[in-house]
């Protein structure tokens, strides 16, 4: 197995999706932050997302090679920029709690009237507000 570990956001040799301060970086699979992809003894990827609580370990051979290869195909500004417009058009924020979530189907609250959108539910416990689709998000 080549080495995988980093010289200025390279692996094995392949240039990283991302390098901040000659970092490799990949997205936290559950709030898309970038985050610092990251080395164990045994020369295996891995990234912590703290925010989250998140722990991603990549252990087998098949999934370092499958890993390696995201991060090689994968163009930085394009990902990173497809994430960041899906959470600009899809991660909406209670007007009453604060809580964030995703729009997501079973969270639609349409108009009893003309069946027109009306916003999103928000998902957390005992909140009843909607939230609105804004149409120039």
């Amino acid at each position: 197995m080549n080495s995988l570990r980093h010289a200025e956001g390279h692996y094995g040799g392949v240039r990283s999706m991302a390098a901040v301060n000659g970092k490799a970086m990949f997205p936290c699979p559950v709030c898309t932050q970038a985050r610092e992809v990251r080395i164990t003894k045994k020369d295996k990827p891995y990234l912590i997302c703290d925010p989250c609580g998140v722990q991603v370990f990549v252990r087998g051979p098949a999934g370092i090679e499958e890993f390696r290869r995201l991060l090689q195909h994968t163009n930085t500004e394009g990902l990173l920029a497809r994430l960041r417009e899906m959470e600009r058009l899809y991660r909406l924020a209670c007007t009453q709690c604060g809580h964030e979530f995703w729009a997501e189907p079973k969270l639609i609250k349409t108009s009893v009237f003309d069946g027109g959108l009306k916003g999103f539910r928000c998902p957390k416990k005992n909140c009843d507000a909607i939230v609105p689709w804004e149409q120039t998000q």
